[in-house]
């Protein structure tokens, strides 16, 4: 596969169809290679926080997703296991196991829909809002001390200029000025 097909897998997983043929990007700069590297060692760090978080209260890190997803569902979306299958990028058979063992632990509930009897609405236990609360706290005390080298490997990535991998950057500095005139 190459990166004009991941590309369009990329686009169909986010946007839910096809897109028409991608010309492949033209290949990053060492520097900026190293830029994206860092962001993403400064992602996982987090990452591995929230794991290791997870861990610590008993859960595993997608029950603590979620629980995150349906605590925090968008107001127009109700907390159904197609909804929070879709929000966490997972199959829906996968999310009706995580669902399971989530309700075994005691966290969630399934409830019927007052307005809809077909449908099923996913709930907080007591137990799991407090589990959710404790875990969050402890995520934005961490976002709190990592958040800024986080927030300025992004930056680094997303606010350089383009580098032409051949290291000739004047000339395309230029070619790109003339560009935007």
């Amino acid at each position: 596969m190459n990166l004009a097909e991941i590309h369009g897998a990329i686009h169909l997983a986010r946007h839910g169809e096809r897109q028409q043929a991608v010309k492949e990007p033209p290949p990053l700069s060492r520097a900026q290679m190293r830029r994206l590297a860092e962001f993403r060692f400064q992602l996982r760090k987090f990452l591995h926080f929230s794991s290791l978080a997870a861990d610590a209260a008993g859960i595993r890190t997608q029950q603590y997703q979620l629980l995150q997803c349906v605590w925090g569902m968008p107001e127009e979306l109700d907390p159904t296991i197609a909804n929070v299958a879709a929000r966490m990028l997972l199959k829906h058979n996968s999310a009706v196991e995580l669902v399971d063992r989530t309700i075994e632990q005691g966290l969630l509930r399934r409830c019927p829909d007052p307005t809809d009897h077909r449908r099923i609405l996913l709930r907080m236990t007591p137990l799991g809002e407090r589990l959710l609360g404790s875990l969050a706290a402890w995520h934005l005390r961490e976002l709190e001390e990592t958040g800024p080298e986080l927030i300025r490997a992004l930056r680094r990535v997303l606010l350089t200029p383009p580098q032409p991998a051949n290291g000739d950057a004047r000339a395309e500095l230029r070619r790109v000025a003339r560009a935007t005139r």
